[in-house]
């Protein structure tokens, strides 16, 4: 295993390797077809660089637990905005999460919907290609040589094109309260009917999800984010319109949902393999009404507003794939098999299968950053 302490040595150490690596940050995400190759960790490379409240502005070495960065940043009364999921939940794993695994899987929460996900905060990053060469991209300089916006494509590019060392984000304070309103009993049409009125409407809503996790019971969940005031006018609001009747929870209470959310726990403990679907708001109902007449699908849990879709199958056969990918054909959009048994993973397309063109860019774009194939060989295949 390689473990390095700087950049410098991981430059080093990726100029020399002579056989596939397996790039690892916490070692909490194991998403993807399994890679076989040298273990590479960057959990050596920890420390915030830098951090400037007034300007918003957090510099962190890649190797950083991602409790650490909040840690810093709640001590001055900031977060990381786009709420990262914690995938140790519904993925079984050990390890913990660092910051440039977040940014390496573009990890964003349900707070997505309200201000955007986490490439949208990355100002800049460092990294080191497939040949050892340390790139710098974005920051406080805000300079592109090189053609490429970096800072955009290294999100959610897995390790695939370079191992991250730095990242600079934009963050936000936290508000000084929050709450959640509740209905239960709603079908997916109508749950979904509702967040979207919510988040039409002008009360500047925060989480919007409906769970339909167990046979017969659900739960619509729309939070409201702020100063006390302006989140009790708005819950007024919304409770004499499209949030007529609902339950308030608030604050500690309020959070812990979210948190369940976010970490999709209600389907954690249960068994089976885990798909991401992203399709159109109105679609997720659809999508996941047409896969139930075809007999697959035993729970999901519908996030930004009914747009993103978890949905747990029985882990058999393909897992649904094909199903799955011929109705996320039919309406747009891409799934991602999160959560399988190796064997599985390994037998499958984890990634949404690109279109002939964009999987010509891509070869394009990996052969300039990884040119000896290197990095996690077929994670994305």
């Amino acid at each position: 295993m390689m473990r390095p302490q700087s950049e410098e040595d991981l430059a080093g150490a990726l100029a020399e390797a002579t056989a596939p690596l397996r790039v690892r940050g916490g070692g909490t995400r194991d998403v993807g077809r399994p890679v076989v190759g040298d273990l590479l960790e960057t959990g050596g490379l920890t420390g915030i660089e830098l951090h400037e409240p007034g300007a918003l502005t957090l510099v962190v070495r890649a190797g950083t637990p991602l409790s650490e960065v909040e840690a810093a940043l709640d001590a001055h009364g900031q977060r990381l905005a786009f709420e990262p999921m914690d995938h140790r939940v519904l993925l079984g794993t050990g390890g913990a999460p660092t910051i440039g695994g977040v940014v390496a899987a573009n990890v964003s929460g349900p707070r997505r919907i309200a201000v955007g996900a986490c490439r949208d905060f990355l100002l800049g990053v460092r990294f080191v290609d497939g040949s050892g060469t340390i790139v710098k991209n974005g920051g406080r300089v805000m300079k592109n040589v090189t053609g490429y916006d970096l800072v955009k494509l290294m999100a959610g590019s897995w390790g695939c094109l370079g191992v991250l060392t730095e990242v600079s984000l934009k963050v936000l304070a936290r508000p000084a309260t929050e709450a959640t309103l509740v209905a239960t009993g709603k079908d997916a049409a109508a749950g979904v009917a509702a967040l979207s009125a919510a988040l039409t409407s002008p009360f500047d809503v925060t989480g919007a999800a409906h769970l339909a996790v167990e046979e017969g019971r659900s739960e619509t969940r729309v939070r409201i984010e702020g100063m006390p005031g302006s989140v009790a006018y708005r819950i007024d609001a919304l409770r004499a319109g499209p949030c007529a009747g609902w339950d308030v929870v608030r604050d500690d209470e309020s959070a812990v949902l979210w948190t369940e959310v976010r970490d999709v726990a209600p389907l954690a403990a249960r068994s089976g393999a885990v798909w991401r679907i992203s399709v159109k708001p109105s679609d997720g109902p659809v999508l996941t009404a047409a896969l139930a007449a075809q007999g697959i699908g035993e729970a999901a849990l519908y996030d930004w507003g009914g747009g993103l879709v978890w949905l747990l199958v029985a882990e058999d056969g393909d897992a649904g794939a094909a199903a799955i990918r011929a109705q996320v054909a039919a309406l747009g959009g891409h799934a991602t098999l999160v959560r399988a048994a190796p064997a599985t993973r390994a037998a499958l397309p984890v990634f949404q299968p690109q279109s002939n063109g964009v999987a010509a860019l891509d070869r394009a774009i990996r052969a300039k950053f990884d040119p000896r194939g290197i990095l996690n060989p077929g994670l994305m295949d």
